[in-house]
């Protein structure tokens, strides 16, 4: 067993009886088996396959505090609520650290019938339901699911009931905070149930006066028959925190998702993207992008499975890498033998902006059927310098010509998102990040709402 994964075990060993009897019987009862895959587990290190970069070993072998007794912290949500996309009409809730909140007016915005809940509350009141999604779709050979699966007390639930659509985007404000180094582990459920609509837009954040953290989190998304659902995850927190996420997601017939994870100010990023087509008829469209400056590293692994044929994905992630940053790009589209008809498009982009900055790009098809069209492509490289000097030429000094072409590099990421009003925010937000401000805007503290448990 890993060494780093030791202090973990036993933490669980030493406070089991707390950890179950402060969460719900339908979380607790997957901690055994987390325990003894961890127990076998051996973390890879970087360089190997799918993990060029990112060092598992190293992340987690590192001191974190787990609020296991579920004490409140000092954590006030005004200091980092400077969010970039204030004044967006959303249903807003909260996870402060791995602790529900919503404003008054939340649940009012929703279409009755929704649920967004705490998933623990959730997992006590009607436990046969949570019981048939939990743990259901995220692979526990992963470590993230592995060690969010043995840690877990709260998170979030989300369900859109058949046939329910959700005109306003529901929005959570994820923040980091506390006095001491935190870990914050959470579990996220969502169900959009056969021909429903929905969009939410996740917005992770970090308290400035907050130490180190660590945000461990897997997310579960079923999309049953029918069903239109769009995730956009814009991620702003600190240099001091490490973000390890892993996404799930199971689409029936005829369904229609859209991800776009986007980093725009971070320390250091994992996020994984595990899809399956498990009928026909269905499409995903997966994109993201990172911005890494300094010794920033934005880790990035997606993985399509076209289980079956007549199913359609278009992939799409872009990096900027500057200064002593490191990033990398894992991609698998894989089509199984009986997939027919299948259509998937992987693309990489990369931006590179100084000698020490490094990315790593391996695009991948695995295809077991003549009948589709898939195509992949990685391409990286510097600011084009005819593009500079054109201009130069029209009155623009160099700084600006390259903080313009550096915007257009990310613009069709950004052109993706659905969302009303979120594209215009974005694109100001990428301004801001390519001229060096903070990655917040400071214009909306007087703004932020008032949260309650």
């Amino acid at each position: 067993m890993e060494n780093s994964l030791r202090q973990y075990i036993d933490l669980y060993h030493a406070n089991r009886d707390e950890l179950d009897a402060r969460s719900a019987p339908v979380i607790n009862t997957l901690r055994p088996q987390a325990v003894r895959v961890l127990e076998e587990m051996t973390l890879p290190r970087p360089g190997a396959d799918d993990y060029e970069v990112i060092d598992l070993p190293s992340i987690l072998g590192h001191d974190y505090g787990v609020n296991i007794r579920r004490v409140p912290l000092s954590v006030n949500p005004a200091e980092s609520f400077h969010c970039g996309v204030p004044r967006m009409s959303t249903a807003l809730f909260m996870l402060v650290n791995d602790r529900f909140g919503r404003t008054p007016d939340s649940l009012s915005a929703l279409p009755e019938g929704v649920e967004v809940e705490s998933l623990a509350v959730m997992a006590r009141k009607r436990p046969e339901v949570v019981a048939d999604y939990y743990g259901r779709l995220a692979v526990m050979e992963n470590p993230i699911v592995a060690l969010s699966t043995l840690l877990a007390q709260d998170g979030l639930w989300i369900r859109i009931p058949k046939g329910v659509k959700v005109e306003r985007p529901i929005q959570l404000v994820e923040i980091l905070g506390g006095a001491d180094n935190l870990m914050a582990v959470r579990r996220v459920v969502i169900v959009a149930e056969e021909q429903s609509d929905a969009r939410l837009l996740i917005c992770d954040h970090t308290i400035p006066s907050a130490r180190d953290m660590m945000a461990l989190q897997t997310i579960e998304i079923y999309a049953e028959a029918g069903a239109r659902f769009e995730i956009y995850d814009l991620e702003e927190s600190a240099e001091t925190t490490r973000r390890l996420s892993s996404l799930w997601l199971r689409q029936e017939k005829d369904s229609h998702v859209l991800i776009n994870g986007m980093t725009i100010y971070n320390g250091v990023t994992r996020n994984e993207y595990h899809t399956r087509f498990a009928a026909p008829g269905s499409s995903l469209r997966l994109f993201g992008m990172g911005i890494a400056d300094k010794d920033r590293l934005v880790d990035t692994y997606s993985r399509v499975d076209h289980d079956y044929g007549h199913c359609h994905t278009e992939e799409l992630f872009k990096f900027s890498v500057d200064d002593l940053a490191r990033c990398a790009f894992t991609g698998l589209v894989k089509v199984a033998a009986g997939a027919e008809k299948t259509e998937a498009y992987q693309s990489n982009r990369n931006l590179i902006g100084s000698d020490a900055a490094r990315m790593f790009s391996k695009p991948q098809l695995e295809i077991y059927n003549d009948d589709v069209k898939c195509s992949h492509g990685s391409a990286t490289g510097r600011l084009d310098e005819m593009q500079l000097f054109y201009m130069r030429t029209r009155g623009l000094d160099e700084e600006t010509a390259r903080l313009l072409l550096k915007q257009a590099f990310m613009a069709d990421v950004i052109d993706k998102v659905e969302i009303p009003g979120l594209r215009e925010r974005l694109t100001h937000m990428v301004e801001r990040r390519f001229a060096g401000e903070s990655a917040g805007c400071h214009d909306c503290n007087s703004e932020c709402p008032t949260f309650r448990n």
